[in-house]
């Protein structure tokens, strides 16, 4: 399953550096605006202590955790929409993922210049959700123009359907609105999934703080939640320098100790990826035997046989049944063999809507 996070926003903000803390990939990371050109793109390990502590039961050869795609793209500047800068390649290499990271400069350094000579992170997502909105407006427009007519003069109701759908997106970006916000049912959402409308993407921002804010956050920050608490997006608090410094160090007790003298449990960089996981509306189940303890990735509202497709297609075209145990029980009782003797294993059959930790056990038939 290959889906992707974009990690957008101005030159100079912290992208490639968060990128760099992300990925084994190297993003060039320089005090100037559009360093990074092409997207480089990072397979990024989702952290998940489950496999650590089935592992520590079941005895495997090998763990294999699961992964989620991040892509760092080229900044943005004004006028974008209309080309500007690398205004057309960073608009369409967004328009190829799946979510978006948006990270927002929050901290103060004159060594380090800010494209609009001032930190404002309120301007800079106004800035960008702008550019964003108008070029979502420039789709819907051509887009209107092709079924307008056959909408309101001929008997196609799905034109019809598609039309008024066009037309609330076309309200709500001409008040300054992201397509986000428009509510649609489910019906409506299937008609409307081929615009592929940047602003319609689920987004998460990031805002990059100095050291000292990495546990608390500061007045930016605070802006930034003022800013978008009518939105449906998180909000995280990342120091991507210090991240980097973090992954410098050699071992995980070094870096447990960076953490806790920092005032932090968990790194910016993990609760990141497991916050990107989460926005592309992810979720894991669990393989555990011998060879491997292994995580897979499935899409939240998946039943048993789409699951078991992930596996392999063999898995899902000849599915006959799942036998599942909840790894909370595996946990507490140690072993298959002593859930299934405790009446904690269940059988489950193409119905069973998978949910994340289970432990999946598939039997089929081709």
């Amino acid at each position: 399953m290959s889906l992707q996070c974009g990690i957008v926003g101005l030159p100079n903000v912290g992208k490639s550096t968060l990128f760099n803390c992300l990925s084994n990939a190297k993003a060039q990371a320089a005090n100037f605006p559009f360093c990074t050109i092409e997207p480089n793109v990072g397979v990024i390990t989702v952290p998940d202590q489950r496999l650590n502590k089935l592992a520590e039961l079941v005895h495997p050869q090998k763990i294999i955790p699961t992964t989620v795609e991040i892509v760092d793209i080229a900044g943005l500047v004004r006028g974008a929409s209309k080309g500007e800068g690398l205004g057309n390649k960073f608009l369409a290499n967004i328009r190829e993922t799946d979510a978006i990271i948006h990270v927002l400069r929050c901290f103060d350094d004159e060594n380090v210049t800010h494209v609009d000579g001032s930190v404002n992170p309120v301007r800079d997502k106004e800035i960008i959700d702008m550019e964003l909105q108008l070029k979502d407006l420039e789709t819907i427009s051509q887009r209107i123009s092709k079924v307008q007519k056959q909408a309101q003069t001929g008997g196609d109701k799905t034109a019809k359907a598609i039309y008024d759908i066009l037309v609330q997106y076309q309200d709500a970006l001409q008040q300054g609105k992201s397509a986000r916000t428009v509510v649609l049912d489910k019906e409506q959402r299937k008609l409307a999934k081929d615009l592929c409308l940047l602003t319609d993407k689920p987004v998460l921002y990031v805002c990059n703080v100095d050291e000292a804010s990495a546990a608390t956050g500061n007045a930016y920050v605070g802006q930034v939640r003022e800013a978008v608490k009518d939105e449906d997006a998180q909000v995280l608090v990342v120091a991507a320098a210090t991240e980097a410094d973090i992954a410098e160090l050699e071992t995980y007790e070094e870096r447990q100790m960076f953490l806790e003298e920092i005032g932090l449990q968990e790194s910016g960089v993990n609760r990141l990826i497991k916050a990107a996981y989460s926005l592309l509306n992810l979720k894991t189940f669990l393989t555990a035997g011998p060879d491997e303890v292994r995580a897979w990735t499935f899409r939240d509202g998946w039943k048993a046989p789409q699951c078991a497709g992930v596996i392999h297609t063999d898995f899902e075209k000849g599915f006959i049944r799942a036998e599942v145990i909840k790894y909370e029980d595996f946990i507490q009782y140690g072993s298959e063999s002593a859930c299934k003797e405790v009446g904690k294993m269940r059988i489950e059959g193409k119905e069973y809507l998978v949910q994340d930790g289970d432990i999946m056990h598939y039997l089929f038939n081709v």
